[in-house]
């Protein structure tokens, strides 16, 4: 399935949102149950920031800013330590860490996602711990050409298949998608020196190459008419 939002192809940003996005709906899908708690908590960070900003805003209307100033270099201190908070946990707690969960079977699944700069490859760790087992560990890196197309629309079944034929987990979960095989007409067979073209372009392209291909019968022909005549 073919999505119909389109993205700038040239934006990592936006091509490693849109896949992180896919995740989730995919392993939930499977009947993944997913863990909200680092969202919950990045959330719960954020919003107390802003309480205390909106608060200061208020106080300053209110009151004036010589009966409230000792109260304001209070919240903006507390919305330091909470901002620095919030920056600390994205950075070491999070760690790119786009989904959370658990499989049908009860095993533990993370998956954390990145990107390397200036290139257009997907780069995944999927940390699996079964159900009274030992955490382990899988790596592995993906372009994003294999499930966008050119015009920038996500296609759904290349990642997924790309996901459920690495990680034995979803695999299990998924065993259809584990054994299929991704159709020629997806976006992993499109070259990636068509990456940044457009549909006109690549209609005009193929349209001389059949008119070429057309002039060369022609050709063809009208020599071997010209031996017969002779």
């Amino acid at each position: 399935m073919t999505s119909q939002e389109r993205i700038t192809v040239h934006n990592l940003a936006d091509l490693k949102n849109t896949s992180d996005d896919a995740i989730p709906n995919y392993l939930n899908s499977l009947k993944f149950k997913q863990n909200h708690s680092l969202i919950d908590t990045r959330l719960a960070l954020g919003y107390s920031a802003f309480a205390i900003a909106a608060a200061c805003f208020l106080w300053d209307y209110k009151l004036g800013f010589e009966s409230t100033k000792w109260f304001t270099a209070a919240a903006v201190a507390l919305y330091s330590v909470i901002n620095g908070a919030l920056t600390i946990w994205i950075m070491f707690v999070e760690k790119g860490t786009v989904y959370q969960g658990k499989a049908p079977d009860g095993s533990k699944i993370s998956v954390s996602t990145s990107t390397l700069k200036n290139e257009p490859t997907y780069c995944v760790a999927v940390e699996i711990t079964p159900k009274g087992g030992k955490p382990s560990k899988i790596e592995f890196k993906r372009s994003f050409t294999e499930w966008f197309d050119a015009q920038g629309h996500f296609v759904a079944l290349p990642f997924q298949i790309m996901l459920a034929t690495t990680v034995p987990l979803i695999a299990q979960a998924d065993p259809k998608r584990a054994a299929a095989v991704v159709p020629p007409s997806s976006a992993s067979t499109m070259s990636s020196d068509f990456v940044n073209v457009d549909s006109e372009t690549l209609d005009a392209l193929a349209a001389a190459e059949t008119t070429g291909v057309e002039s060369s019968a022609a050709a063809a022909g009208g020599k071997k008419s010209k031996r017969r005549k002779a």
